[in-house]
């Protein structure tokens, strides 16, 4: 599945890797992420299309820690991403995923 905007919780949604069930990481976690006081949908699927491979290991990190069920459907927060962090960086580096310069 690739990620879609539910705009009833303002959240993009994803089915993670090897993962039963959807995902999802609501609008305001990708404020942290980007730097952005207001990122839009379009913002946040363009982050998260130029960065699943963070997303998908943020989404293993949670299951594995909470020991979740295939079928069981979860939240991300920007702090699950950021613990996650991208190879080889570290966990502050994941405020910075926004391949866009700010202000564009």
């Amino acid at each position: 599945m690739s990620a879609r905007w539910r705009p009833e919780i303002d959240a993009l949604a994803f089915r993670p890797s090897g993962h039963g069930a959807e995902c999802v990481l609501h609008r305001l976690a990708f404020r942290a992420l980007t730097g952005r006081p207001d990122p839009t949908p379009s913002d946040c699927e363009r982050l998260f299309a130029s960065r699943r491979a963070d997303f998908d290991r943020a989404a293993a990190a949670k299951i594995a820690r909470r020991a979740l069920p295939a079928d069981a459907a979860f939240h991300l927060t920007s702090r699950d991403v950021a613990r996650s962090g991208p190879p080889g960086g570290t966990a502050h580096a994941a405020r910075h995923l926004d391949p866009r310069p700010h202000g564009s």
